[in-house]
């Protein structure tokens, strides 16, 4: 009993260094990031259409110019588009100053701008809904934006792309480092979609065509970012 007592008490009275868990070097480790693209063919489109119109008053202008507008969107839903496809997205009324020297200016008259917005599911009506709004009466086309509505196989099939790629850097450095990769020990993914592609489309022609007018909305590259950490084996791994 005698020897028991004083094993346990030289056990608690050992250096704090003897009882403490030996410290692991740090596995070595190789980082990687890579990029991952994949082609994505737009399926839908937005076009903002706009009347613009001008008169000495500003209640003139707004009449005009809402008889205008109203013949566009009429013609748009004769093609077929749906009341939700359709939108107003900016209205403005602005007066037309005129400026001399030591006087103050002098209101010649009113600008109203009148923007809707509208959603198309099929693209090959883009040229159609251009021509068929510059001749009711629309005079801008201030934007035309084309984009893919579903990205998820694509954005999955970039981030086996990216961590091949990754893998394949990873094994080159190991290499070259006289050794191989292990297990991969983290990924980190983070995807960039590709915003709307704008084509400007200036509007100088007021009268109806012949021929819709020709619209090609191309191919979207849709982007991911990954950056990895693999085990690092020294001389092989042997």
């Amino acid at each position: 009993m005698k020897r028991l007592i004083l094993a346990a008490s030289l056990a608690a009275f050992a250096p704090a260094g003897a009882q403490q868990s030996v410290i692991q070097a740090p596995v070595p480790q190789i980082s990687v990031g890579s990029v991952g693209e994949v082609k994505v063919t737009p399926d839908r489109a937005t076009i903002q259409i706009s009347v613009q119109t001008r008169a000495s008053t500003a209640a003139a202008a707004a009449t005009e110019n809402a008889s205008r507008q109203k013949a566009v969107i009429d013609a748009l839903r004769a093609l077929g588009l749906r009341t939700d496809q359709i939108s107003t997205v900016g209205y403005n009324v602005m007066p037309e100053q005129r400026y001399e020297p030591n006087r103050e200016p002098v209101v010649v008259g009113y600008n109203v701008t009148n923007t809707i917005s509208v959603d198309v599911t099929d693209l090959s009506m883009v040229g159609r809904i251009i021509d068929t709004a510059i001749s009711r009466g629309a005079n801008m086309i201030t934007s035309l934006n084309f984009y893919a509505s579903n990205t998820e196989s694509a954005r999955r099939e970039a981030i086996a792309t990216a961590i091949q790629k990754a893998r394949l850097d990873a094994d080159a450095a190991a290499r070259a480092a006289g050794g191989s990769i292990g297990g991969l020990l983290e990924v980190n993914i983070g995807a960039y979609f590709p915003p709307p592609r704008p084509l400007e489309y200036a509007i100088q022609v007021t009268a109806a065509r012949a021929a819709d007018t020709p619209i090609q909305p191309g191919d979207q590259t849709l982007s991911v970012n990954v950056n990895t950490r693999w085990s690092f084996l020294p001389g092989g791994g042997q």
